[in-house]
């Protein structure tokens, strides 16, 4: 470091470290604000887990919706008896697909009748009797219990252990094993790691609406990699090993198989697995056919398929193609309730659409338009047929909508004030809307709603609230439609005043980062002295078809293109940017595109700082990476134009590099190949590797540590 920075850093010490120290410690704001909410089949009330302010670690409530009052069911400290928590290699892997970083209860189910309540906690499991509050610990054998699931008529638990699907008979606690000969390279009943990580699909089998049969997958990892996170503080420990699938190389083995809970034959599903190896979605509804979508590698046509649980044999029900590729919504199909149809989500006319299908596939009506900006499901009433959803045409927002009879889309009235976010679930009788909303100045709260807006209840949260005010504007800029900014500004911004900019960036598929929603970290970053601008361009969801797929085939140029464009055309609308010192940064795919803007627009970026970021894409997953970049033996140029080693030569900027050492998502071993590459090259940069921590930081002092050491950094450099 220079004298010069050094004066610099004592000169102007950080604004605002107590409100980092809290943000830390309150998760961001978000422990004690109610999550997982679910209601009642009667509609009477409402389960949720909650934690502390400033603790990890969830409980069970019940909120009785008529008159707000709420009420501990369990706690994990009565659970455990005084006992740590421990988790399970295995269940810590699943915890890291689902983005989970809370404790104590993370999820729960709720049987079909409303009468049970089924947790897990430090692989054991437990079951609650609504009526009487009795906690019956399941009598499970050792080891962990993995995905544990209630049959629909809640008599039975199913759930995975030693490699193997078993379930425990509720009404006598005990339990027997329906799968056999499961192993670690040939497991049954896990979903793979394709499948929880780029799927959306975290579970590996299905029980029948009697609970009589269930499906389950094998998966035969024969002949695929298997990396090793060593922990480099310990030495002497033996490094865990996961089976990992890199882009060209070979991939899991996935056949689907049907099975009586009671044991006897096994019979497998039938279907072109060569052609179409990805199992990509299972359903079998309570009506209406055991259903399943399968994928070909490229990802560019798959297959709805209906299973004749008799014999494993399967029909076709609809054909979906795209040239470049079909993007996964695990939300379909999502089958009627008396199994006469089903909803189907197709980008076929130019965006998302959703469509109900009869029994057989063929195309009933089109029920939400592409140009409605179709998010998420968030319900079907079928008496009033009436499917609820979220999204809007503005990409920067998000509102609930519900459509009757394939009519106009009619938004709900809800709490929020202003522009934001709004995100909901419908009860299963139609009786409650569940909704979430936040704005630009407001943190999440949810409530319980009638259908029409009207306010049941509103779930209690015990969060502390941010002592820092909020100053985020959202922007659409001129002469680039579809790509939107937003701009924080610092608490004692001086109009007409140049400020050096910090750029914000994920840029990839499948995230909208402008959007009408609080900015807690990047506003304490803007109080550092900073304007904080976040883009988003061509790639990114929410303006079509197309819009996303101009990326095809190539993740540098267009998407670099664009954040660079739109960071020069924001000027004219905040003339405050000082684009003569502009830092930028990201995590995973926003650390790749923060490590190329730096290299390879070193005249603009002044410094980087690159978390976690995908180096090289030979070294990331199939069904992420190919879906987008192709087969490597198809295309090498793709992977050689958006690998980020091919720019090192361009290289004159700082980078900073920060990697957890036990990532098991983007492993640390890319971060040691830019370095290396880098080092080799003579160009600067510095590497800060997060000891044991994976693609998630969630611990209190080091998201302090390192939110600080980003600030020292571009104050440093810029």
């Amino acid at each position: 470091m220079t004298a010069l920075a050094m004066l610099l850093l004592t000169a102007t010490p950080m604004i605002d470290p107590q409100f980092l120290r809290e943000y830390a410690e309150t998760r961001r704001y978000m422990a004690g604000r109610p999550a997982g909410a679910k209601v009642t089949p009667d509609g009477k009330s409402v389960l949720f887990l909650r934690s502390q302010p400033k603790d990890a670690r969830q409980t069970l409530y019940e909120l009785e919706v008529a008159t707000g009052a709420t009420r501990e069911l369990l706690t994990p400290d009565l659970v455990l008896k005084g006992a740590a928590e421990k988790l399970s290699v295995e269940e810590k892997a699943r915890l890291e697909r689902q983005r989970v970083t809370v404790r104590g209860f993370t999820s729960f189910q709720l049987s079909e009748d409303g009468k049970r309540i089924l947790l897990g906690l430090s692989g054991r499991l437990y079951v609650i009797e609504r009526a009487t509050n009795a906690v019956t610990e399941l009598k499970t054998g050792p080891g962990p219990s993995i995905d544990p699931r209630l049959s629909r008529d809640g008599s039975l638990v199913g759930y995975v252990r030693d490699n193997d699907v078993h379930v425990l008979e509720l009404a006598t606690n005990t339990e027997r094993r329906v799968t056999k000969g499961g192993t670690d390279v040939k497991p049954h009943g896990l979903a793979e790691f394709a499948a929880q990580e780029e799927m959306s699909r975290f579970s590996g089998y299905w029980f029948s609406p009697d609970g009589q049969t269930i499906a389950f997958q094998e998966t035969d990892h024969t002949g695929m990699e298997r990396f090793g996170i060593p922990d480099p503080m310990h030495p002497e420990a033996e490094p865990e090993r996961f089976f990992y699938p890199r882009a060209g190389k070979a991939n899991a083995q996935v056949k689907l198989a049907l099975t009586p809970t009671r044991g006897g034959k096994v019979t497998w599903v039938e279907w072109d697995r060569a052609a179409f190896p990805y199992l990509a979605t299972v359903r079998w509804p309570k009506k209406g056919a055991l259903t399943i979508l399968v994928q070909n590698r490229e990802q560019t046509k798959e297959l709805l398929l209906a299973v004749d649980p008799k014999t494993g044999k399967t029909k076709l029900l609809l054909t979906e193609e795209d040239p470049a590729w079909l993007n996964l919504e695990q939300e379909f199909p999502h089958w009627l309730d008396d199994g006469s149809g089903f909803f189907w989500g197709t980008e076929a006319n130019g965006g998302p659409e959703v469509q109900l299908r009869k029994a057989d596939g063929s195309l009933d009506a089109s029920w939400v338009k592409p140009a409605a900006g179709y998010v998420d499901l968030v319900g079907w009433h079928e008496a009033s047929r009436t499917l609820y959803f979220s999204g809007g045409p503005n990409p920067t927002e998000t509102a609930l909508y519900r459509v009757k009879d394939a009519g106009a889309p009619e938004r709900l009235k809800t709490p929020l004030v202003g522009p934001g976010l709004e995100v909901g679930h419908l009860s299963e009788d139609g009786s409650v809307l569940l909704a979430t909303v936040m704005g630009p100045t407001q943190m999440p709260r949810t409530f319980a709603l009638q259908p029409g807006g009207a306010t049941l209840a509103q779930l209690p949260s015990v969060a502390i609230e941010p002592s820092l005010a909020c100053s985020r504007e959202v922007l659409e800029l001129d002469g680039e439609p579809g790509s939107w900014a937003s701009v924080i500004r610092p608490k004692d911004f001086v109009k007409g005043k140049k400020y050096p900019v910090l750029l914000q960036v994920y840029g990839g598929p499948h995230k909208v980062t402008v959007t009408q929603s609080m900015a807690l970290e990047s506003q304490w970053l803007a109080n550092q002295g900073f304007l904080v601008v976040q883009l988003d361009g061509r790639g990114t969801p929410r303006r079509g078809r197309d819009w996303e797929r101009a990326i095809r085939h190539d993740f540098a140029t267009l998407i670099a293109a664009d954040q660079v464009t739109g960071l020069k055309a924001l000027v004219a609308k905040v003339p405050e940017l000082d684009l003569t010192r502009v830092g930028v940064e990201g995590w995973s795919f926003g650390g790749y595109l923060a490590a190329l803007l730096t290299m390879t627009h070193g005249e603009l970026f002044k410094a980087g700082v690159a978390g976690a970021p995908v180096v090289d894409w030979l070294d990331y997953d199939t069904h992420y990476t190919e879906r987008y970049l192709g087969l490597p033996q198809q295309d090498p140029k793709a992977y050689e134009v958006s690998s980020l080693l091919t720019y090192v030569p361009q290289a004159r900027s700082p980078l900073l590099l920060v990697h957890g050492t036990a990532d098991d998502n983007v492993y640390f071993m890319h971060t040691l190949k830019l370095s290396n590459a880098l080092f080799r090259a003579g160009k600067p940069h510095a590497v800060l590797p997060l000891a044991n921590f994976t693609h998630l930081v969630p611990e209190p002092l080091v998201t302090e540590r390192l939110d600080e050491k980003i600030v020292t950094w571009f104050k440093e450099n810029l």
